[in-house]
């Protein structure tokens, strides 16, 4: 092994029951640099980087850690060995303070006894500033945006002084700037010899901070290149086995009259203010704006899981009350959120039961018992719908990777038939095959003359699929923008109004 290999995995198998989730991948990670693991959904990045950090134990193959073999029973061990992971799903104590959450389990203590806070303040303090990271050490992780949390999740990791670090889909929910923040950060480590494994679907992103490139497709290992070498084209080929077009379904919806009406919606609890717009049957709206800007909080509003102050809706002219999630379904409407392991996904049940879980009344029969046959049809419309892929309709919705978890959520609101679609962050950690499928699922039902809002950070995906783009700047509406005539300046100058 040469002198720079830092990590060598070989030969690596992982099966689950019904499924061959990894069939003798290899990966070499070099010291002190970038490595970039690509691959659609279910192809195994994840499972491959579970099976190093002890979260699963493969069926076979090696690993070796600065020449020497490791086998981690679990993450603490991992962790202890100097392998760090921040995960795409975060996994956070929120009712605890951020310090809490970055010491948990090795806090500094005075006598052995006492936890020492002002210590660990101050060590979070120095980390915190060697990161140029500006987050409160005292405060309770629940109370952050999810960018914020994403940050400490960092710090923990580097705070273990580890030799490789995993990051899983880290931009996922960054804005722009706390891109180019994480960059920084991933420099600097990888300049101290730090050896980096980076998973993620933005292509851009890989090719800017990569040094090496290694491609999956379907659990097997496809090929590792210099990231010089390769253009997005190539990756993508190699990726998904073909060639891809265009990255958006052409635009075949025509808008009709106004369907849905929002009139000086403002919030209880958070910033939204005095938001009003309408949209048109068959339209796709997009919400763009920076983190924090009262996107998400807008969709919660007119979905009734966040608490109104005032303001009304109106759906084909009728007001609809919207004030609980079972109201908004019953008025034919439909939320996909943005953090899917927390409010999407029901972890312990299997993928039927998480598709037919929000349309069960149409599976009754004489109003007592619920249909297998129906049940199990829906299902399986869903799953072809989406492409999904599941070994069965009985397996666990956990144990998919995270952009299938997300098909199938997609699928049990698309059950529900409704009127009215809000997706927030609809493609998040999804590759770029899958994306295409979701894109034309949307173009599918506003040709239907259903109306579709979508919240995204990502400004092309705006652009590519939406009709017309509100941009939310500070909880209010900064601006109106034609999707056809726009540029993304000219979203950034609205998004940038009211901060």
């Amino acid at each position: 092994m040469g002198q720079d290999v830092l990590l060598q995995m070989t030969d690596i198998c992982k099966e689950f029951p019904g499924v061959k989730a990894l069939d003798h991948v290899s990966l070499t990670v070099k010291r002190g640099t970038v490595h970039a693991l690509m691959g659609e959904n279910g192809a195994g990045k994840s499972t491959l980087m579970k099976c190093l950090f002890g979260m699963y134990s493969k069926n076979s193959g090696q690993i070796f850690l600065e020449g020497k073999e490791v086998n981690f029973k679990d993450s603490k061990e991992a962790l202890e060995n100097g392998v760090a992971m921040v995960h795409q799903e975060l996994n956070q104590a929120l009712k605890r303070n951020v310090m809490d959450n970055i010491w948990l389990g090795r806090y500094p203590k005075i006598g052995g006894v006492m936890i020492n806070e002002k210590k660990m303040y101050d060590d979070t303090m120095k980390l915190f500033k060697k990161l140029e990271i500006e987050v409160d050490p005292k405060r309770i992780m629940s109370t952050m945006p999810v960018s914020q949390r994403q940050m400490a999740e960092i710090a923990k990791a580097v705070s273990f002084n580890s030799k490789i670090i995993v990051f899983d889909e880290p931009t996922s929910s960054l804005t722009e700037e706390e891109v180019e923040h994480l960059f920084k950060i991933i420099n600097m480590l990888r300049d101290q010899g730090c050896g980096i494994i980076y998973i993620s679907h933005k292509m851009a992103e890989i090719l800017r901070i990569s040094d090496e490139v290694t491609i999956m497709r379907d659990g097997q290992y496809v090929t590792t290149k210099d990231a010089k070498d390769l253009t997005t084209e190539e990756i993508i080929r190699l990726m998904v086995g073909r060639e891809l077009g265009n990255q958006f379904p052409p635009k075949t919806n025509k808008p009709g009259d106004v369907a849905l009406e929002v009139e000086n919606l403002t919030a209880q609890y958070s910033l939204l203010k005095d938001v009003s717009f309408k949209v048109r049957q068959g339209e796709i709206i997009g919400l763009a704006g920076l983190d924090g800007s009262g996107r998400t909080e807008c969709l919660e509003n007119i979905f009734g899981v966040a608490t109104r102050h005032c303001g009304t809706i109106k759906l084909h002219g009728k007001e609809v009350k919207n004030r609980n999630a079972r109201e908004s379904i019953k008025n034919g409407f439909a939320l996909l959120t943005e953090e899917r392991r927390a409010t999407g996904i029901f972890g312990i049940l299997d993928i039927r039961e998480n598709t037919v879980i929000s349309s069960l009344k149409k599976h009754l029969k004489y109003g007592l018992y619920l249909s297998n046959k129906t049940m199990k049809e829906d299902t399986q419309w869903s799953i072809d719908a989406m492409h999904t892929k599941t070994p069965t309709q009985e397996t666990k919705i956990r144990s998919l990777s995270g952009g299938n978890q997300q098909k199938v959520i997609l699928g049990r609101w698309l059950l529900t038939e409704p009127e009215v679609l809000l997706l927030d962050e609809p493609t998040r950690g999804i590759d770029v095959g899958a994306k295409y499928e979701i894109y034309q699922l949307i173009l599918d039902l506003a040709n239907k003359g259903k109306v579709v809002i979508v919240v995204s950070s990502e400004m092309p995906e705006l652009l590519g699929i939406c009709d017309r783009i509100l941009v939310m700047s500070g909880g209010r509406l900064a601006g109106e923008v034609d999707a056809a005539n726009t540029t993304q300046e000219e979203i950034m100058t609205y998004a940038a109004k009211y901060v």
